[in-house]
């Protein structure tokens, strides 16, 4: 069988991506209106909706880019994988029910739908679209980038693709995302969803079973090669150190509630009861999967350092390295097809939360009235917006050596700086005003873009997004406690109280 690795690896992603078009063929006959587009009719059931929650969460970002980071950083970033299982049951404790019952009654397509619902102000539904968009940006970046790298660590092992440049790679991956995208929509993501987060939960045990045979000694072996070589990486705070660990700590384990994929999922499923079972199995499902994350680094990051193999060209290279070298044949193209689910699906997340921003959010807030004809402007706004995360995502890579992890991490920290406090706060505190979540938006993504793009050091390696989540969350709970409290809508007053 291992002669004919990549042989088989190649046939398990070229089968992958022929069913997504299929999925996507099928999604569109079913996809009718903008609600369907954008979230699947709100008709789905709980399995479905836990595995879309958790497989979207992780994705391209925790296959690639988690193993990335633990073999560049050692297990600093232990602290975002496994305090995002902590933000599930937070964001579902205490949000969840809240936002599927204002879907309800105020018929909402997405985040700044339920945003004006909550606040009554459309310059609180134009600011989060446009953090969505901001957002978008950053995560739609990770999942081409990380769908080009694991294409060209694939193809470039062939005789016939040996030279095929990472460009090519974003190309292609970016095609087939835009066919499998405008298409289907929601729908199409969801579904694939239920197939993929099945592949990563019983891929990822897998993975990590093979990782901890690589060495005879198993895992111990990997970490008593970690501590020759200075320790420091396989202590609990890493190489990063204890405040940018426990900086981590509270944007993943809090920030989860301000993920608009996330909470525009709570929307979805078909009855609010469901919630008893979504959180478990999303948790459960999610944690399995994530083992991978820390597996994977762990062991590659000792391959290198005892001499057993050579230094990679980038920390990214981690996974699709380890898979191709290491994993059975048949379990590296299962993972590496349930990588491409991954990613696929959760892009697809991302570009229609954008798409919803662009043709249904930003237009109410500025007219009144959303785009006419929303589910033919939806498609050509998942295409533009596809084109766009694709130059992003080179640009980043070739000229300012972004890793996948850290794109991520930049995409969920303007989300959880901008749009925690206004979700997580305002669902439970009828104070929580307007202004406040004006205040906190604008604050958030200032400090967040400034701190990026002027690639100001923060000491201690403090990650930007806590900083401007903290701050945000300071000026949102203070500015709401001066202001005198405004009368809510009864329909809204009514559900917070539940």
């Amino acid at each position: 069988m291992e002669d004919m690795r990549q042989a088989i690896i190649l046939s398990c992603v070229f089968i992958y991506l022929l069913i997504c078009i299929g999925v996507g063929v099928w999604a569109m006959r079913r996809t009718k209106s903008a609600g369907d587009f954008f979230v699947a009719g709100r008709g789905l059931g709980p399995v479905v909706v836990s595995l879309a929650v958790f497989s979207s969460t992780l994705s391209g970002f925790g296959f690639v880019g988690g193993p990335g980071l633990v073999y560049a950083s050692g297990l600093s970033s232990v602290w975002m994988v496994v305090c995002a299982a902590l933000g599930y049951a937070t964001g579902f404790y205490l949000i969840s029910k809240r936002i599927r019952m204002i879907a309800e009654v105020r018929d909402t397509m997405s985040l700044p739908d339920l945003i004006f619902a909550r606040y009554n102000s459309e310059a609180t539904r134009l600011l989060t679209a446009s953090t969505i968009l901001l957002g978008v940006m950053g995560y739609m970046a990770t999942q081409i980038l990380a769908m080009a790298l694991v294409l060209q660590s694939i193809l470039i092992s062939t005789e016939m693709f040996a030279g095929i440049s990472l460009f090519t790679c974003v190309v292609i991956s970016s095609t087939v995302l835009i066919f499998y995208c405008v298409t289907g929509g929601i729908i199409a993501s969801v579904y694939t969803d239920l197939v993929q987060g099945i592949v990563m939960i019983v891929s990822g045990a897998l993975v990590v079973i093979t990782a901890a045979h690589v060495f005879e000694g198993g895992f111990a072996e990997a970490s008593s090669i970690l501590l020759m070589h200075d320790g420091e990486d396989i202590m609990p705070f890493g190489t990063m150190g204890a405040m940018a660990s426990l900086s981590w700590f509270f944007l993943f384990g809090l920030g989860l509630s301000g993920q608009p994929h996330v909470v525009t999922k709570m929307m979805m499923n078909r009855n609010i009861s469901d919630n008893r079972i979504i959180l478990p199995m999303t948790t459960l499902g999610y944690l399995v999967a994530a083992m991978l994350w820390i597996s994977v680094g762990v062991v590659m990051r000792a391959l290198v350092l005892g001499d057993v193999a050579l230094p990679l060209g980038s920390p990214d290279e981690a996974a699709p390295f380890f898979l191709t070298a290491y994993a059975p044949p048949l379990l590296a193209g299962i993972v590496f097809a349930g990588l491409f689910a991954a990613i696929m699906s959760t892009a697809d997340s991302f570009l229609n939360i954008g798409a919803a921003a662009i043709i249904h959010d930003i237009p109410k807030a500025l007219r009144g009235r959303s785009l006419n004809n929303e589910l033919l402007w939806a498609r050509v706004a998942t295409v533009g917006l596809s084109v766009l995360a694709a130059g992003f995502a080179l640009y980043s890579y070739y000229e300012n050596a972004a890793l996948v992890a850290l794109l991520g991490a930049f995409g969920w920290g303007t989300f959880a700086a901008a749009l925690t406090p206004i979700v997580l706060f305002g669902l439970n505190w009828k104070k929580a005003s307007a202004n406040a979540a004006i205040v906190a938006i604008i604050s958030s993504v200032a400090i967040n873009l400034t701190v990026h793009l002027l690639q100001i050091k923060i000491p201690y390696g403090i990650s930007a997004g806590f900083l401007a989540m903290l701050t945000s969350m300071i000026l949102f709970i203070g500015i709401s406690l001066l202001e005198k409290q405004k009368a809510l809508p009864k329909d809204i007053d009514r559900i917070l109280d539940l």
